[in-house]
């Protein structure tokens, strides 16, 4: 779920960052696939006691979920059932090792699921009659889930559910539910950071607080505006367009409204993917060729890149970190001239 294919542009508010190099003897990089996987390891989140999960895809093109635990070991897992264009696809796990998910049944229809930490596995739909969707995003510590569901017309909702399966559902005033955000976009107060487009058909993020408030927001100089990630004290990490020459930047949107705009040294486009605790930011920046890299920019601005070893050079091809945990370790993928290979980073 890369934004390559769009247009971007140049913020007019860039956040002067000091680029720091990190020697390959303080890196710690453990790669990984999944047995059986033929077209990509895919990890989504990484928890604090390094728990991954995530996704892998066979021949016949269909993903498959897993959940590697913190000593290498892989466990595979299919939603019963599962099957059309996309098989099962978990999203997000919380402390508690509790994930959730995405599948499609024989019908290529979307359902959500949870599968708990013994390896029990629910499922569910939206009730709303005729919804056509039900897609999950986030779960937070509490066990509260954040998604969206397409009504019989096709439109899109947000909507959360408790821990006791209430559902509550909620739109944007004006706006649409755009389906972008995933994996560490429920924060623990149950605030979810998420982003919708508008008539015009301009993208902008938001906040939907645990009371139902909403708040709207953009970043400074923006014509597009997109959330990533929110972390326990209500920052936002995210991607912005500007108005000048169409490229991609990273943002950190902090509680108190106020934002900061960065790019990682090199770039011609910046991708924010989370943010945590501390106010560490990681994600993905690419070149102009364009060859993707990662990067960790800490609180204070400073920003690391780096690149797994054996990860291809070729334009589309490189590393791309997803999960992040509060100690900094990265997950995410790397990709070759081949296929896609998971990674776990650490300084």
């Amino acid at each position: 779920m890369k934004f390559h294919e769009r247009m971007w542009a140049l913020a007019i508010c860039l956040f002067a960052a000091l680029a720091i190099t990190i020697p390959a003897s303080a890196q710690t990089i453990t790669t990984f696939d999944v047995r059986g996987a033929v077209n990509g390891t895919f990890p989504y989140t990484i928890i604090l006691n390094g728990a991954i999960t995530g996704y892998y895809t066979t021949a016949d093109g269909l993903n498959h979920g897993f959940l590697r635990a913190p000593d290498g070991t892989i466990t595979k897992f299919d939603v019963p059932g599962a099957g059309g264009g996309t098989g099962t696809l978990p999203i997000s796990m919380n402390q508690a090792g509790t994930i959730v998910g995405e599948y499609s049944d024989a019908s290529n229809r979307l359902h959500g699921f949870r599968r708990d930490s013994m390896g029990h596995i629910t499922t569910y739909d939206v009730p709303v009659p005729g919804a056509l969707r039900t897609v999950i995003f986030a779960i937070n510590p509490v066990g509260t889930i954040a998604g969206f569901y397409r009504d019989a017309s096709f439109v899109a909702h947000g909507y959360v559910r408790t821990a006791e399966g209430k559902f509550t559902s909620y739109d944007i005033p004006g706006g649409s539910i755009y389906e972008e955000c995933a994996g560490a976009c429920l924060n623990p107060a149950g605030t979810y950071a998420g982003m919708y487009y508008d008539a015009s058909g301009n993208y902008h993020g938001y906040l939907r607080a645990s009371n139902g408030s909403i708040t709207t927001f953009d970043a400074p100089g923006a014509i597009w505006t997109w959330a990533s990630g929110i972390n326990p004290g209500g920052a936002v990490t995210g991607i912005f367009v500007d108005n000048v020459v169409y490229a991609e930047h990273g943002y950190v949107r902090n509680s108190d409204g106020s934002f900061t705009t960065f790019d990682a040294p090199g770039a011609a486009g910046t991708e924010p993917t989370g943010i945590n605790p501390g106010g560490v930011v990681s994600g993905d920046y690419f070149d102009s060729s364009p060859v993707y890299h990662g990067f960790l920019r800490t609180a204070d601005g400073n920003i690391v890149t780096f690149d797994i070893p054996g990860a291809g050079t070729a334009p589309y091809q490189g590393t791309f970190p997803i999960g992040l945990t509060p100690a900094g370790t990265i997950t995410g993928y790397y990709c070759d001239a081949t296929t896609c290979h998971g990674f776990v980073w650490k300084q």
